[in-house]
């Protein structure tokens, strides 16, 4: 790993037991170009950290297209990064991931999305400074993953509805975006959406029902905010499932704002599940979401795997 921020300055961190080896991975199209628009900026806090921390060192490569981020996590292993940085969003933080588990490697996160809800989820909200000083003072935490076929997953997944309103949004909701855009996508994707007939099967127990959507979270949040999952946690080995049984448009525009304070999983229509594995078919086929991104439709099996990862954590 060639260094950009080497300080022979001789005072330490507060644990300088290991040498940091840091690869930032920076998307410039996050958060509508919020990567591009503030690296002199992380740059700067970078340097700044590293005049602090002997034996640490860092370097930023930039992303050169979508679904690019995982394969440059994984040279930059290769090339002797020991934390590896998502610098983007939860897009981002997931190809970061999928490049690097099983490596022995550290991850990180620099929030620069429009969401970046697993870095709330973790307490890093959106503070870059915070953020960088997490690089050098954070100590590696146990994290769970999910996995849907050769697909790792830190925050959420799921199929039905949020599914589509997610590809919705991939696809561009003029002038909006985080929660503002998911409302309009919401409401555009109920004009024609259908609840369907679901065949679930949690840790072996068979359950059928009709349903608009099952989500299946690690973490608490998506959309930029919705606590689907208000419960969840990172490191307990199970997911937190939020089943939305069939409901009217009406009484479903009635109840989505209370997704933002969490106060859904008492609604009636909503059923709250714990799994550590979760097999979904349905009729018709429903659009899967993992992290944000749809891939496929219908049947999907999510299987649960405690501490897959570490990540640098305040």
């Amino acid at each position: 790993m060639t260094p950009q921020g080497r300080s022979d300055v001789s005072d330490r961190t507060r644990h300088p037991e290991w040498n940091r080896r840091i690869a930032v991975i920076l998307n410039p199209g996050a958060g509508r170009g919020q990567g591009a628009r503030r690296r002199t900026e992380l740059e700067a806090l970078l340097r700044s950290w590293t005049a602090r921390a002997a034996d640490a060192e860092w370097r930023i490569v930039e992303t050169t297209a979508a679904g690019t981020a995982g394969a440059l996590a994984g040279q930059a292993v290769e090339q002797g990064a020991n934390i590896v940085t998502a610098a983007g969003g939860d897009g981002t933080l997931n190809e970061v991931i999928n490049g690097i588990v099983g490596s022995g490697a550290i991850c990180a996160l620099l929030p620069l999305g429009t969401g970046n809800d697993f870095a709330r989820h973790i307490g890093l909200n959106t503070d870059l400074d915070r953020s960088v000083r997490n690089l050098f003072e954070g100590q590696p935490q146990p994290v769970d993953l999910g996995r849907a076929g050769d697909r790792w997953f830190v925050n959420i997944a799921g199929c039905g509805f949020d599914a589509l309103v997610a590809e919705r949004i991939n696809r561009g909701v003029r002038h909006l975006h985080g929660a503002a855009a998911y409302v309009v996508a919401v409401c555009q994707c109920l004009r024609t959406f259908k609840a369907a007939q679901m065949s679930l099967v949690l840790d072996g127990r068979q359950m059928e029902t009709r349903a608009v959507m099952c989500s299946v979270a690690n973490a608490s949040s998506y959309g930029g905010g919705m606590l689907v999952a208000p419960g969840a946690k990172i490191d307990d080995g199970l997911f937190d499932i939020c089943l939305l049984l069939d409901a009217g448009r009406i009484e479903f525009l009635r109840a989505f704002p209370r997704v933002f304070k969490g106060t859904h999983i008492s609604h009636p229509k909503v059923t709250m599940l714990t799994a550590a594995e979760i097999s979904i078919n349905s009729v018709p086929p429903l659009p899967i979401l993992i992290d944000g991104d749809v891939v496929g439709t219908t049947p999907v099996t999510f299987t649960m795997h405690r501490h897959a990862l570490q990540m640098l954590m305040r």
